[in-house]
């Protein structure tokens, strides 16, 4: 049997703890309901617009 050295314990770096943050609250999703959820979608415009209502009547 080979004798290993025993590994200092690792440092848990900031990216680390975004990275398990970001599969634990996939997992939590997926959980609660499967498929894809969008995280940031497009805002819709506020202003309306359309065509039909700002054609010219020709008369």
């Amino acid at each position: 049997m080979k004798h290993t050295k025993k590994r200092p314990p690792t440092k848990l770096t900031m990216a680390d703890y975004i990275k398990a943050v970001k599969k634990a609250d996939r997992e939590i999703e997926q959980s609660i309901s499967p498929g894809w959820t969008a995280i940031t979608k497009i805002h819709p415009n506020k202003k309306i617009y359309n065509r039909r209502l700002n054609k010219r009547i020709e008369e």
